[in-house]
């Protein structure tokens, strides 16, 4: 799954995977339901949160 991102992905590309709006990303990333970082103020997402919050939403584990 997103093989094609690397293992660290920005908020454009966290949007793309999801296929959300910057508002619906920033939420997810400030309520800390996909676990992320801030460098500065650029949003660090490991492509393993992502994968572990679409797995939880849609209850595969």
């Amino acid at each position: 799954m997103y093989e094609q991102y690397s293992d660290i992905v920005t908020v454009d590309e966290f949007c793309e995977m999801l296929s959300i709006g910057k508002n619906a990303a920033y939420q997810l990333l400030s309520s800390g339901q996909v676990k992320a970082f801030r460098y500065n103020r650029v949003w660090k997402i490991p492509k393993q949160a992502v994968v572990e919050y679409v797995l939880r939403e849609s209850r595969l584990t």
